[in-house]
């Protein structure tokens, strides 16, 4: 049976299909560029996803075919100079706890880049655990093109991703990557035609759905501290989560599986 549950908000849209949760910024005439609006519903939406056990795999992509996200809505940023440090922190204080939120939790997240990806556009693919693109997909820092520095935990990911020359590269310069660039950089994982980019994304989503999802949290945790822990630190860390996870109904459940020479039916559980 299909399971289906969906909510309103004004700046993205948000649904639940076969325990894959799809968030997709909704502003396509500014390139779905973050407002302040946008930052706190993406908050919302991200606390919910990390809420709702029926969420097990989780794509985040923008509305239309020119743009996933184009950045801050700098035009916005313009109509106030006198006080936009504060709109900028308000907005950052809920744009990094939806970063947080969308890296910690165990469902994984998949960034389906379908067009510009552009400063927080760009930290937010980076944040994600998997990134597929379309060919028309285009990516850019573009933060010191406005004089601004990056943020949303930009320098964290990409510097992990694809190494502390080539992220400087991208913040100093503002060099365009090409869909074909940014995989050949790490960036992504894979580059499809750009009308093949939903179902190849919706096919890995459920089969992501399908796996074990705390498992999927272990190996999101492990990787996230695996570039600041030492060597003993960080098998200790992996000792404790296959421990943990031994005991959960999917690790019980992948054991009788492996003996009984079956495919396991995992729950999420």
């Amino acid at each position: 049976m299909t399971h289906f549950t969906a909510m309103t908000y004004s700046t993205l849209l948000y649904e639940v299909r076969d325990g894959v949760a799809w968030i997709t910024l909704n502003r396509p005439n500014s390139l779905n560029a973050l407002n302040l609006e946008s930052a706190r519903e993406l908050h919302h939406v991200a606390n919910r996803c990390g809420s709702d056990h029926a969420v097990r795999a989780v794509v985040l992509t923008g509305a239309g075919d020119r743009a996933f996200c184009a950045g801050g809505d700098v035009a916005g940023f313009a109509v106030d100079p006198d006080h936009v440090d504060l709109l900028i922190k308000e907005m950052t204080t809920y744009l990094d706890a939806a970063v947080s939120r969308l890296a910690w939790m165990d469902a994984p997240v998949i960034a389906m880049v379908n067009g510009v990806a552009a400063g927080a556009g760009l930290s937010l693919v980076a944040c994600c655990d998997l990134a597929i693109a379309g060919e028309n997909a285009r990516f850019t820092s573009a933060y010191t093109q406005v004089g601004l520095a990056p943020d949303c935990g930009s320098t964290y990911f990409l510097s992990r991703i694809i190494g502390l020359r080539r992220c400087a590269e991208l913040y100093l310069t503002n060099r365009v990557l090409s869909a074909r660039e940014a995989l050949e950089w790490g960036l992504v994982n894979q580059v499809v035609a750009a009308e093949a980019l939903p179902e190849t994304v919706s096919v890995l989503a459920g089969e992501l759905a399908q796996g074990p999802t705390l498992a999927h949290g272990g190996v999101k945790r492990l990787l996230r501290m695996a570039a600041q822990e030492g060597l003993e630190s960080q098998m200790e860390r992996e000792a404790r989560e296959v421990a943990a996870l031994s005991r959960t109904a999917d690790g019980l459940e992948g054991a009788r599986a492996f003996v009984e020479r079956r495919k396991p039916v995992f729950r999420g559980l």
